[in-house]
């Protein structure tokens, strides 16, 4: 028998209308979104529900969102248990939150302090990103490298086989993309995103988060987490903790990440959140693997 894997949405994966259904249609689901919005003031219902899409595009927001529902999503689901988890970038605290490593009300104060010292990182030293498909890892490190002459710039998500979101300052980024187009990568395309994320540019998030992961209780994973930084199977608090204070300047290591999991039995995944971004990178990484997606109440409903 193969293992279940669930891994858990990032950022860019929100829309208005997400958990709108969860909402309606369970008490639990009311009960978690309420206490959400208590713990952050954040009115999040009526953002998530309703809007507007630029409300809920703003860093502090949107990762708290994408939190809550996908963890909401998680909470539902009765007649399965994964072997292990994952979660890109964001997703790993909805990963955490999963095998019981923090609890909900925790978790949540945590993300939306995480969401804002990013947002204040990127308003203080501005940097972009930039996706990159066609060429290698290492031809990509190499462009960096080259292009750091111009301004920081580094490899900060490793999603797919070709595929690779590179960050930092403006200068550095579009150095390292025009250096990308001449090397001959297939899609070279500036990202709209708030900050520099995964780079040295979120130092100052970095410290920020620091103390509030140190006043944070965390718990020994039920289950393993494979974490971004490492892409190794991870259970003990005080290796989780310094491991999400490292994942906001290192890079999210995630094509490696799902074949360390499929290497250690998983070919079912299911990724619980909004959207459908990780199923897509799954195919691409292993074609022969299942990979569901539960999204909405219905998805969610045969797992009651």
């Amino acid at each position: 028998m193969g293992k279940k894997a669930f891994i858990f949405p990032g950022q860019g994966s929100q829309y208005v209308g997400m958990a709108h259904d969860l909402y309606e249609n369970s008490v639990e689901a009311k009960e978690m979104i309420k206490t959400a919005e208590e713990a952050t003031g954040l009115p999040l219902s009526t953002i998530m529900f309703n809007g507007p899409e630029e409300s809920l595009k703003q860093t502090d927001v949107t990762q708290t969102s994408i939190f809550v529902h996908s963890v909401v999503l998680a909470s539902l689901i009765r007649t399965i248990e994964p072997d292990m988890t994952a979660g890109h970038s964001l997703g790993e605290y909805s990963a955490l939150y999963s095998v019981k490593a923090i609890q909900f009300y925790d978790a949540v104060k945590l993300v939306h302090h995480r969401g804002s010292s990013m947002l204040r990182a990127g308003i203080a030293q501005p940097g972009t990103m930039a996706a990159v498909v066609g060429l290698s890892s290492e031809k990509l490190n190499e462009i960096c490298e080259e292009a750091s002459k111009n301004g920081i710039v580094q490899c900060a998500n490793f999603n797919s086989p070709g595929q690779i979101v590179i960050s930092g300052s403006v200068t550095g980024v579009h150095a390292a993309m025009d250096l990308a187009k001449k090397q001959g990568a297939k899609l070279v395309k500036e990202l709209i995103v708030s900050g520099a994320f995964h780079s040295p540019l979120m130092e100052s998030a970095k410290e920020s988060l620091k103390q509030k992961l140190d006043e944070t209780p965390f718990y020994d994973a039920k289950i393993p987490v494979y974490a971004n930084v490492t892409a190794q199977a991870v259970n003990e608090k005080d290796s989780i903790k310094k491991l999400l204070y490292d994942q906001l300047t290192y890079p999210v290591r995630w094509e490696e990440t799902i074949v360390n999991m499929i290497n250690d039995g998983a070919d079912e995944f299911y990724e619980i959140g909004p959207g459908k971004v990780l199923q897509g990178l799954v195919k691409r990484i292993n074609p022969d693997v299942k990979i569901f997606g539960i999204d909405k109440f219905a998805d969610v409903e045969r797992f009651l």
